[in-house]
């Protein structure tokens, strides 16, 4: 694992001619659906852009980062803008079938996860759901390294402006972060220096 997590760094120039097979990305992707989050909840899509002329028109609105149009694949992590009775209503369905028992045997957590998520005032409803799509990128970030495909997680971009072009709040979402995945250009610059971290004993705290 550790090699795997000294191998990657978050490419800054790709190289456009390297393409993701089909088969790999759709795996690579299962990273993001199988991810976890709290109660299950799932309260993120994925929008995944292949298109050279949407990725065109974003670039300018990610401060024409070259990652955006270079890489083999732009992938817009969004959030649920809400979460209401009605989606976990269709949660807990979806449960119930997947798992093959009584729906009603899940009343007990359809009223807890109701009740988590009544308790929250919208702002705070608003950071749980991005703190989830992190954890997701954080899973896909380390799918991507295992299977030895760059990927550089992105920060800097106008999410309003990703909004409206891609018609998010049409779908109930909103953007939170990027990431580009595909295949190092050789010569960039970045993909041979030394990954710098603190030593161990000056991260972890052992109470133990």
């Amino acid at each position: 694992m550790n090699a795997d997590l000294n191998w990657r760094y978050a490419t800054k120039k790709f190289d456009p001619s390297k393409k993701i097979p089909p088969q790999e990305l759709s795996d690579l992707l299962e990273a993001l659906r199988f991810s976890p989050s709290s109660c299950g909840l799932q309260p993120w899509k994925f929008v995944i852009i292949r298109n050279a002329d949407l990725r065109r028109k974003l670039r300018p609105h990610a401060h024409d980062q070259p990652q955006t149009t270079d890489a083999d694949t732009l992938i817009v992590l969004c959030s649920l803008k809400s979460i209401d009775e009605a989606y976990i209503k269709y949660f807990i369905d979806t449960a119930a079938k997947v798992r093959g028992v009584a729906r009603e045997s899940l009343s007990g957590y359809e009223q807890m996860v109701t009740g988590f998520i009544k308790s929250k005032s919208p702002e705070a409803l608003e950071q749980w759901t991005k703190q989830q799509v992190y954890i997701a990128l954080g899973f896909f970030l380390r799918e991507c390294a295992y299977r030895r495909i760059d990927a550089s997680p992105m920060e800097g971009f106008e999410p309003k402006k990703f909004d409206e072009i891609l018609e998010l709040p049409k779908q109930g979402l909103e953007s939170v972060v990027l990431c580009a995945v595909g295949y190092r250009a050789a010569d960039d610059h970045y993909g041979h220096l030394k990954k710098v971290r603190f030593d161990k004993n000056e991260v972890f705290i052992d109470r133990s």
